[in-house]
């Protein structure tokens, strides 16, 4: 209830987000349509499978959709193990792996910030299966629609690594992981507004390089 009064009371500065979102996701799809294209063409050279990895999503009031990305593991890897990737993970492909590294695989979300189901800052989408073991205060997350970043993207950039030495990988991310990414991100609720979310896009892209 306290985020939901919190986020009411932002109705214009949602309104602003969703135009933002809209100008700027437009823009980078016109600029990044030849990188986005060259890369198609090195997943489809380097293994068998399509171009985008589509997999089931839920964002704002648990509203599923399906995610665009990359395809950065062998076809169907999400039926040969975990749901979650960890770091040295096999499935992972030889060009999928640079992919990875500079987060290029997360262009393709640009399509679903167009399509409204994703922003640019917000909580990361889940798969339904994470959704269901939230707490009811991690709930308040589903108020905004998902996003393509967030602190807790940033602050849990190599996540994978500290997957990798776990021998029970969705109890980890569940019962360690998880509740420490949505620290970060209810407290993104607390003081959301454009200038924060401008700020993270910056410091994600940076962290990226870094």
């Amino acid at each position: 209830r306290k985020y939901y009064n919190i986020i009411k009371k932002r109705q214009m500065s949602l309104k602003i987000k969703r135009l933002f979102d809209i100008v700027v996701a437009s823009i980078m799809l016109m600029f990044l349509a030849v990188p986005m294209l060259v890369i198609a063409v090195c997943i489809k050279l380097d293994s068998r499978g399509p171009v985008f990895f589509r997999q089931e999503r839920i964002t704002q009031y648990g509203r599923k959709f399906r995610i665009f990305k990359f395809r950065t593991m062998v076809n169907d890897a999400d039926k040969k193990g975990s749901l979650v990737t960890v770091g040295g993970d096999s499935r992972i492909t030889r060009v999928g792996a640079v992919i990875r590294k500079y987060r290029l695989d997360e262009i393709p979300q640009l399509i679903n910030v167009l399509c409204g189901d994703m922003s640019f800052v917000g909580t990361r989408p889940e798969v339904e299966k994470y959704v269901m073991a939230y707490t009811p205060a991690m709930m308040a997350t589903l108020l905004m629609p998902a996003g393509i970043t967030s602190e807790a993207s940033i602050r849990y950039k190599d996540e994978d690594r500290l997957l990798e030495a776990a021998d029970d990988v969705d109890y980890i991310y569940i019962h360690k992981v998880l509740p420490g990414k949505m620290r970060y991100n209810l407290k993104y609720l607390k003081r959301f507004s454009l200038i924060n979310d401008i700020r993270l896009c910056i410091e994600t892209v940076l962290a990226v390089i870094h």
